[in-house]
C-alpha cells in the first residue's frame, strides 16, 4: 500500500512538472530579442502610419490599457483605437522613440517594459513614458495579449 502511495504521489509530480514547462524548448536570450523586435516594429509602424502591422502583433484577445482612456480589447477594437491614435499623432507631428527596456521570459510568457519620448517636428521632447508588455507564445509565434503605457505629465486640472 505505501509504495502504491509513493508511486501515485511521483506520478502526480511528474505530472504538475510537465504542465510548468514550456511546450517549445528554446532559448530564452533568443525569445527577448523577439520580444525586443516586436516593441521596435510596433514603434516603427506607429511613427509609419501602418495599423496594420502593429495589429499584426497582438493576440485575437489582446487588451490595450491606453493612458486616459477605457481598456480595448480585441483586435477590431484595437485597430479602431490605434487607427484613430495614429490619426491624432500624425495631425500633431509627433514621434515615439524607444529608450531603456527590459525583457524576460518563462516558457511561453514573456514580457517587455521601457521608458519611451515622445518628440515633436523639431525633435523636442514633449512627453516621456512607460510601457508594460505581456507577450505569450501561441501556437509557435510570441503575441502580444496585455499591453500598457503611459504618460509621465500630469493630468491637467479642469478649468
Amino acid at each position: 500500500m505505501r509504495i502504491l502511495k509513493f508511486m501515485t504521489l511521483a506520478a502526480s509530480l511528474l505530472s504538475l512538472a510537465a504542465c510548468g514547462t514550456s511546450s517549445h524548448s528554446t532559448d530564452p536570450a533568443a525569445d527577448q530579442a523577439v520580444l525586443h523586435a516586436g516593441t521596435t516594429s510596433w514603434l516603427a509602424a506607429y511613427n509609419a502610419g501602418d495599423v496594420d502591422r502593429i495589429v499584426a502583433l497582438y493576440a485575437k484577445d489582446a487588451v490595450v490599457t491606453p493612458p486616459h482612456a477605457p481598456a480595448v480589447t480585441g483586435l477590431a477594437a484595437i485597430r479602431s483605437y490605434l487607427t484613430a491614435d495614429i490619426a491624432g499623432a500624425k495631425a500633431a507631428g509627433v514621434t515615439l522613440v524607444d529608450g531603456k527596456s527590459d525583457t524576460g521570459v518563462s516558457g511561453d510568457l514573456g514580457w517587455h517594459s521601457g521608458s519611451l519620448k515622445v518628440t515633436d517636428k523639431s525633435g523636442a521632447t514633449v512627453d516621456t513614458g512607460h510601457y508594460m508588455e505581456i507577450w505569450n507564445r501561441i501556437d509557435g509565434k510570441w503575441l502580444i495579449t496585455r499591453d500598457i503605457w503611459n504618460s509621465d505629465r500630469p493630468i491637467e486640472p479642469n478649468r
